[in-house]
């Protein structure tokens, strides 16, 4: 995520802790926000121009459905169903297939912590260089194969907090890791963390 184009501050928590514990303000783009735009754009809508990279079958038959059904002209074969990635994540069959298509967009609709290198991977191994975007779970929302989120909740920053309840056993383990994140905001501020630092310089 340090070496993107551009980072957005899409995590309501975040913002809210950051309000919190270092008492200013963070201009917030959600990802859902930031979806809803990408939707408006003519080139999404009226050109087969977007591959979007999906979790599974089951998430891609949804956000198809959804897509024709409001206008789009996106087939299955503007998509691609994302394998389970390891700590490395590589996708030659994915770089193949952006390779031979040559989408203006890539729209990756994976988890935190995976999207990021595989969008890093790709701008990396591909000269083509086509706009890719790490959007998460916002398609889901969207298209109904994660929970809705309601607008009042993404503009009151409170997103998260509906996910959470939705399916709490799913939810509640990955949010045990947003623990740090307190001490982290008042400890490194803006800065990043010096063992991060360091491997960045090298």
């Amino acid at each position: 995520m340090t070496q993107a184009d551009l980072v957005l501050p899409d995590s309501g928590f975040m913002v809210l802790l950051w309000r919190l514990l270092r008492r200013r303000g963070i201009n917030r783009i959600s990802g859902l926000a930031y979806l809803k735009e990408l939707l408006g754009r003519a080139e999404f809508r009226q050109d087969r121009t977007v591959l979007w990279v999906m979790p599974g079958e089951s998430s891609q038959d949804k956000a198809l459905a959804w897509l024709q059904n409001h206008g789009f002209l996106t087939t299955t074969d503007d998509c691609y169903v994302a394998p389970i990635y390891g700590s490395d994540v590589t996708d030659p069959l994915l770089l193949a297939l952006i390779q031979s298509s040559r989408p203006g967009h890539v729209v990756i609709a994976l988890s935190g912590g995976v999207q990021e290198k595989l969008g890093f991977y790709l701008r990396e191994h591909y000269a083509h260089r086509p706009a890719i975007h790490c959007i998460g779970a916002a398609l889901g929302f969207v298209t109904g194969y994660q929970v809705a989120i309601p607008n009042w909740a993404d503009r009151l920053y409170l997103g998260w907090l509906v996910r959470l309840l939705s399916n709490p056993r799913r939810f509640v383990p990955r949010a045990l890791d947003a623990f740090e994140l307190p001490g982290m905001i008042v400890r490194y501020g803006e800065d990043l963390p010096k063992q991060k630092a360091e491997k960045l310089k090298r």
